[in-house]
């Protein structure tokens, strides 16, 4: 390991400085320098920030513990994002994973990738308490509303909101800063706050140019493929999410069954994807379609083909556990079939197939009790529910 005064000796030369101007940068003397690079004296708890700054490095990597740090972080965030994932369906451990990464910051103070997981947890603990009244979130002109009142008093988006606002301005990586921009706008626009939202998000850089798409420009020949199927997976997931979001966001567009085709288009994208193959994780997002497919072809008195659809949410939800359990990530759909998996997208919460029921319908607009109430009375209900809880499938 190398010691403070050969980091500074090293440090200076590569980058073309001489003692003198080090020091005049610095604002002490020429023979400090010298003698720090000689190991006769060190930099005051000053002067050390500023030398860091000097030459774009932390104060641990002057001291030689980057190396210590950068294993501490990378193994406590990664624990903490196996225990978010546990949180899918209720708060099991979100208090604990809070603790950790405050004992983190503690350690580390203003370490950037422990900030933004902190504002990860805190924003599922707030949306995990906040109060929603299901049936009420529609306001007089039929869209989507929310409840200022009620999410003012929510003190885990409150510090969310503060720890965002500071990383979206300032942090070094540009990832946690849009990760940060992304929570902030949202928490924005559930306060209200949506002129600020819109303005946070003009800052951003427009579809064309975001990481999966330019990857796909990166290269070509065999070795595009696995950008192009990346990319084309994380597009069917935000269209389908932006899609069944634009089809509940408005209480008209219930008036008749027009929201199945638009549901059923979403299943679509990602069957033309699979093409008779595998898409590991995504199987999860086409079980969560069909759950909510069959909320609406149950209301609209197509009762049969409510039924088929939890079955396919059933058939996805089983391919997804295997493939996660598999250790063997790899798609077998042609377009995909070079593709990298997301493993950091694994949900952690145990079997995608046991939680189906408890998941249902996925999207809770409009109010689906009533729904819900009349498939229950149904003797192929409690079939399903027996299928999904059963281990040994079928």
């Amino acid at each position: 390991m190398l010691k403070l005064y050969e980091r500074i000796r090293t440090l200076r030369r590569k980058s073309g400085k001489t003692q003198e101007e080090l020091a005049d940068i610095l604002g002490v003397s020429s023979q400090a320098v010298s003698r720090w690079e000689s190991g006769g004296g060190y930099p005051d708890t000053e002067t050390l920030p500023r030398l860091a700054n000097c030459f774009g490095v932390s104060i641990d990597y002057l001291f030689g513990y980057e190396g210590d740090r950068e294993r501490r972080v990378r193994e406590l965030t990664d624990r903490v994002e196996r225990m978010a994932w546990q949180n899918e369906y209720e708060d099991v451990n979100l208090d604990a994973c809070i603790a950790l990464l405050r004992e983190g910051l503690a350690e580390y103070p203003g370490d950037e990738r422990l900030r933004i997981a902190l504002v990860d947890v805190l924003s599922r603990k707030g949306w995990m308490h906040h109060d929603f009244h299901v049936g009420e979130d529609y306001g007089e002109d039929g869209y989507i509303r929310y409840d200022v009142d009620r999410v003012e008093t929510n003190s885990w988006w409150a510090e969310a909101k503060s720890l965002c606002e500071e990383l979206s301005a300032h942090a070094e990586s540009m990832e946690i800063r849009t990760k940060a921009a992304r929570e902030l706008i949202r928490i924005y626009r559930t306060n209200g706050e949506c002129k600020k939202a819109l303005a946070l998000a003009d800052t951003m850089p427009p579809l064309a140019f975001s990481r999966e798409i330019l990857r796909t420009e990166a290269t070509f020949g065999a070795e595009q493929e696995g950008p192009l199927g990346e990319a084309l997976l994380e597009l069917a997931y935000e269209f389908a999410e932006l899609l069944v979001y634009a089809v509940v966001n408005r209480k008209q567009h219930f008036e008749t069954s027009w929201p199945v085709g638009k549901v059923k288009g979403a299943i679509a994208v990602f069957d033309l994807l699979a093409d008779g193959g595998q898409i590991g994780i995504y199987h999860r997002e086409r079980a969560y379609l069909n759950l909510y497919l069959s909320r609406l072809l149950w209301e609209y008195g197509q009762f049969d083909e409510a039924f088929a659809a939890l079955n396919n949410a059933y058939k996805d939800a089983r391919v997804y556990d295997a493939f996660t359990a598999s250790g063997d990530y790899h798609y077998t759909a042609p377009l995909l079939r070079r593709a990298a998996v997301r493993k950091e997208l694994f949900a952690e919460s145990g079997s995608l197939t046991e939680n189906l029921p408890e998941s249902w319908p996925m999207w809770c607009n409009p109010d689906y009790e009533n729904v819900k109430n009349e498939m229950q009375t149904d003797s192929r209900w409690e079939e399903w529910v027996k299928r999904c809880k059963s281990r040994e499938g079928g």
